[in-house]
């Protein structure tokens, strides 16, 4: 009886510390897109990551305020298996720099993105890279369309020259017609936490970058210790060169 314990006991052990050591290693990339954007902006990145075997949630953002998109990428992370890979596309670096500071997100990862400080908000960062210290800017943002209620967009063409200028013009304008609109005042909304300041970062330069000038991501992936990569891609890496984005995440995940 001893004897069939013993093997009882070795057979169940044998099956039980794989099933847990596959359990620890779940983990989830939850994905927070920009503004003038959808969860679909990381459509040709989700298949890659999920042919690695990572479970992948994409966020809709409602943009009213940087607390409502903190709130929605919370619900995300409370709804994901195992450890978070937190990544966030321009605007959703301000979000993922708050909302990254949950036990359970392990890395973050910035894909062209703002990575402010806490109490930063994105004018603090622009005003002092052009205003102050003279960085040369792009001509993206220079228009931007602000309807009745403060709600930003880009034009058509705008969209099309600055902002996606290196995917299909056909679907740069599926993107114009889909933009999510981002409320005026978020821009003037900080985070109150720096999630990059505990746990490991990695940083996506994209070098030909019409909307957030390249030398600011450069000097923003410097400032909070990133791991950085750059690719020769437009603000929309994720759609132009979706294989280097999934492949920084991927390392992330790692």
């Amino acid at each position: 009886m001893h004897v069939r314990s013993l093997i009882l006991g070795a057979i169940t052990s044998a099956f039980i510390l794989p099933i847990a050591a596959l359990a620890e290693s779940t983990k989830t990339v939850v994905l927070v897109h920009g503004a003038f954007a959808d969860g679909s902006a990381w459509n040709k990145v989700i298949p890659l990551l999920q042919e690695e075997g990572l479970k992948t949630i994409a966020v809709q953002l409602p943009m009213t305020s940087l607390a409502d998109d903190v709130a929605f990428t919370q619900r995300a992370i409370d709804n994901a298996e195992g450890e978070v890979v937190l990544v966030g596309h321009s605007w959703g670096g301000v979000v993922i720099t708050e909302a990254g500071a949950d036990e359970d997100v392990t890395s973050l990862v910035y894909v062209s993105a703002f990575a402010p400080k806490a109490g930063e908000h994105i004018h603090d960062i622009l005003d002092d890279a052009h205003k102050v210290r003279g960085v040369p800017t792009v001509d993206g943002f220079a228009a931007p369309i602000v309807d009745e209620h403060k709600f930003i967009r880009l034009s058509d063409e705008t969209v099309v020259t600055y902002f996606a200028p290196d995917i299909p013009e056909a679907d740069a304008r599926l993107i114009a017609a889909g933009q999510g609109r981002l409320h005026a005042a978020a821009l003037d909304q900080a985070p109150s936490e720096q999630a990059w300041d505990a746990k490991p970062s990695w940083y996506i330069v994209a070098a030909n970058d019409q909307m957030i000038a390249p030398a600011v991501q450069r000097e923003q992936a410097e400032r909070i210790g990133a791991t950085t990569v750059e690719i020769p891609a437009s603000h929309v890496g994720m759609l132009s060169k979706p294989e280097d984005v999934a492949g920084v995440i991927i390392d992330a995940a790692k």
